[in-house]
């Protein structure tokens, strides 16, 4: 059996993800939530805001019974908004847990170095171009 991973997110770790284009990525092998797999429990969350975070119970636990995989997200003031963004997040670390190097956070990542690659190789190519060219221009 698999131990269980708490994994907790801030608002920046949420949103400061980027889309890649969704014309290359495979999102055919993203996993599935089910109803009867999943735990879901609200408790009262942590960190800044007084009395209103002391008082509600909205921060969500999600639990993924088959894999024991536990997300925690207090992102937002609404429980049912917390409860959509953990079930997101669940769904990204399933993924991860589950494809690896073929899910779609991987897959991103990847695209992006290949984009960084080929900037560097372009940048590269112009700098011995304008070397050449100074070279070639200047007499000795």
């Amino acid at each position: 059996m698999l131990r269980s991973l708490i994994f907790r997110f801030s608002p920046k770790s949420v949103l400061n993800v980027r889309i890649a284009s969704k014309s290359t990525i495979d999102y055919s092998r993203v996993p599935q939530l089910l109803d009867e797999d999943l735990e879901e429990t609200f408790v009262r969350g942590s960190g800044p805001g007084g009395q209103a975070v002391n008082k509600t119970s909205n921060c969500c636990v999600l639990r993924h019974k088959p894999t024991g995989i536990v997300v925690k997200c207090h992102i937002h003031r609404s429980a049912t908004q917390n409860s959509k963004e953990a079930r997101a997040i669940l769904t990204r670390r399933l993924d991860n847990f589950i494809n690896g190097d073929l899910s779609v956070e991987n897959q991103e990542k990847m695209q992006e170095k290949q984009k960084t690659r080929e900037a560097d190789r372009r940048r590269r190519k112009l700098q011995d171009l304008k070397r050449q060219w100074k070279e070639r221009e200047q007499p000795d």
